[in-house]
């Protein structure tokens, strides 16, 4: 896609204002790496604070009396457990089971919803939703995600650093609750979710404070000066949350693969009643599961790198789904999808870098847990 027809987010001028390197990503046209490079992001992030761009999400409103159910009957988690201020981590499914998305649900009411899901699926999960939805789920559905900025600060320092830019109290936020609020005098969602590992929050905003917003955590977080928070792009994004074993719809997840075989048993609630691809679902768990996700760390020099083929032995039995050096760990590491009967700790594989079958082997996820 070319340059002028990429999707630009409200700070597509700030990112190149900071000298960020910007690629084609599904579409958009967003930052891989800053100045400082993927490394000192990284452990930016992990000692001090990182600051991230996800205005690029989807964001889907559910509303009216019909919402709890018709979200419920999409998506693998238990909607009704959720209470107002509070959301959680689930899937959308096909009739086979596989994933449609992953995505988080917001609960503000008994009748209002809010679903965030991936930036490059947006118009695909749009389509799948409406696609589900009639007038007798008493709904409305509307595609807000050009109604929003979103910025993450994650990191050690995110709570010190939102906290004084807000009146709202950020320790009364539980981990995957937010509240509504104002940060630097603009309206606000504030949420505590975060996809690297680290405490942080999500600002949510209307996109035309999307500037002002992020300037004023840089110069909050005291950008750029030792311990001070850092600019993040989308590679430090991913070794971040490699590290931390999250999936990435497109590697981890897919319409072919099922979240209990991506290990997302504990968003698979097969016994709140029926959604879609629940059925099968039920099959795959009592058949018992064919593969399965494993952490595994190389045990040769090399870096396995996403789509690499793992064999035990001669026989070719499965691919990485993300593999990467791990900055903080300072160790090479990687997800891959291998039988179940070999997915076990200290199972040896070798996977094909290059041509060289180099050494590895099935380790505990996450790999990276951080202290509290």
């Amino acid at each position: 896609m070319s340059e002028e027809n990429l999707k630009k987010t409200p700070l597509n001028e700030a990112h190149r204002a900071l000298g960020g390197r910007m690629v084609d990503f599904g579409g958009w046209d967003m930052p891989v790496q800053y100045t400082a490079g993927v490394i000192g992001e990284h452990m930016a992030t992990r000692t001090a604070a990182g600051l991230f761009d996800v205005s690029h999400m989807g964001e889907i409103w559910v509303d009216g009396p019909g919402a709890i159910a018709f979200v419920n009957r999409l998506t693998t988690n238990d909607v009704r457990a959720l209470i107002d201020g509070q959301a959680h981590y689930s899937a959308l499914t096909n009739e086979t089971g596989g994933v449609v998305d992953d995505l988080l649900v917001y609960r503000f009411a008994e009748e209002k919803l809010l679903l965030v899901v991936n930036a490059a699926t947006t118009e695909k999960d749009w389509a799948w939703i409406t696609s589900h939805h009639t007038d007798e789920d008493g709904c409305e559905l509307t595609n807000a995600s050009g109604d929003f900025c979103q910025i993450a600060v994650q990191g050690p320092k995110a709570t010190a650093i939102v906290q004084k830019l807000t009146e709202t109290d950020l320790s009364a936020i539980k981990y995957y609750h937010f509240t509504e609020g104002w940060v630097d005098g603009v309206e606000s969602i504030i949420s505590r979710t975060g996809y690297t590992g680290e405490d942080g929050f999500e600002v949510y905003a209307a996109p035309e404070y999307a500037e002002r917003l992020w300037n004023k955590f840089l110069s909050t977080g005291g950008f750029g000066l030792d311990g001070g928070i850092l600019p993040c792009g989308l590679a430090a994004r991913n070794t971040l949350r490699l590290e931390s074993a999250m999936s990435l719809y497109g590697h981890e997840l897919g319409d072919d693969i099922t979240p209990l075989e991506a290990g997302l048993g504990w968003i698979t609630k097969l016994q709140k009643g029926d959604f879609t691809g629940s059925d099968a679902l039920k099959r795959q768990k009592e058949a018992g599961l064919k593969r399965k996700l494993v952490g595994f760390e190389m045990t040769e020099p090399g870096i396995a790198r996403d789509g690499c083929d793992v064999y035990v032995g001669d026989a070719k039995l499965g691919n990485v789904t993300s593999g990467s050096p791990a900055p903080f760990l300072k160790k090479n590491i990687g997800l891959a999808f291998l039988p179940a009967e070999f997915a076990n700790i200290g199972q040896e594989i070798k996977i094909d870098v290059r041509g060289k079958h180099l050494s590895a082997s099935v380790v505990p996820t996450p790999f990276y847990k951080r202290q509290k």
